[in-house]
């Protein structure tokens, strides 16, 4: 935690406005990708997958959340559902992508499919920044649950601060280096991730009758093809199937277990390839007849 903790902080002093442009592009870039890694570490901690009786991670998690917008009540809670009902045809939405069946989709009104297919468009998911942690996990739950979920507020109103620094001390170059390139990284790549290893081809969707937990991590969870440089950067997150059965492993033993256990080493597989991420992509809906995702065209 400490050394990807460090090195964010080292990106983020590259793209300082006293520095040439050919040093703080790169840095920008660097610190998008860093803060993905530091993203996914926060992740296990608030899963006590690590330094789970540790006051200081603690705290220094619940810090990390509101600068990085995603704060911890409401990661916290939605991500929790999302872990216990995973793969659900109904109520699977809190903390996910929602799902409708072929049918549903085709009995609903024009403004609900608009809602549905705006939620699950490439260009949402590339903006994953805007709508999905700005708005998604700061804005629409502050404005539900104040109360509850104070640390939203605090997160907008640290998130817009820190942007008005960057303005005054440094300009409009400062703002989209230091704060806009690097959000926009981790985050475009954070949703496209979380969408993928739940909508690829051979994913499999079920009724509250034939749904286990066992069955949703192994047969609803992919396993990504990064390499090691997008492994390191993303905390073996790609081992999403592992995690989804037993989500106290730490990140980086994740390797390990899906070594160990051979039950678990022939999972749902895709990739970052340009194929791969189109076939995610015009994956829409559940086709209860066939049981597999398929598109809308003519519905």
């Amino acid at each position: 935690m400490l050394s990807t903790l460090g090195l964010l902080v080292l990106a983020a002093a590259g793209t300082s406005w006293l520095l040439p442009l050919w040093v703080r592009v790169p840095s920008s870039v660097l610190m998008g990708f860093v803060m993905m890694r530091l993203f996914v570490i926060y992740h296990d901690q608030q899963h006590h997958a690590i330094l789970s009786r540790s006051r200081p991670a603690e705290f220094l998690m619940k810090v990390f959340g509101i600068l990085a917008i995603t704060p911890s009540s409401v990661w916290r809670s939605s991500h929790n559902h999302h872990h216990k009902h995973n793969s659900k045809l109904r109520g699977s939405d809190i903390g996910s992508f929602p799902i409708m069946t072929k049918d549903q989709f085709a009995k609903s009104s024009r403004s609900e499919r608009a809602s549905y297919l705006f939620v699950r468009h490439p260009l949402t998911i590339l903006f994953g920044y805007v709508f999905m942690f700005l708005y998604g996990m700061c804005i629409n739950p502050f404005l539900h649950y104040p109360r509850r979920h104070w640390d939203c507020l605090a997160a907008l109103v640290v998130h817009v601060a820190i942007a008005a620094a960057l303005v005054f001390f440094g300009g409009p170059a400062a703002l989209v280096l230091s704060l806009l390139v690097p959000f926009f990284i981790t985050y475009a790549v954070a949703t496209y991730f979380f969408y993928a290893q739940h909508n690829f081809p051979g994913v499999t969707f079920r009724d509250q009758a034939g749904w286990t937990y066992e069955k949703a991590a192994l047969e609803s969870s992919s396993f990504m093809r990064t390499g090691p440089v997008m492994g390191w950067f993303t905390a073996n997150i790609s081992y999403h199937h592992v995690h989804h059965l037993n989500a106290r492993i730490p990140f980086y033993r994740l390797p390990e277990a899906m070594r160990a256990i051979p039950e678990i080493q022939s999972p749902k597989v895709t990739s970052l390839s340009l194929a791969d991420i189109r076939q995610c992509l015009g994956l829409k809906v559940w086709d209860v007849e066939t049981q597999r995702m398929v598109g809308v065209q003519g519905l």
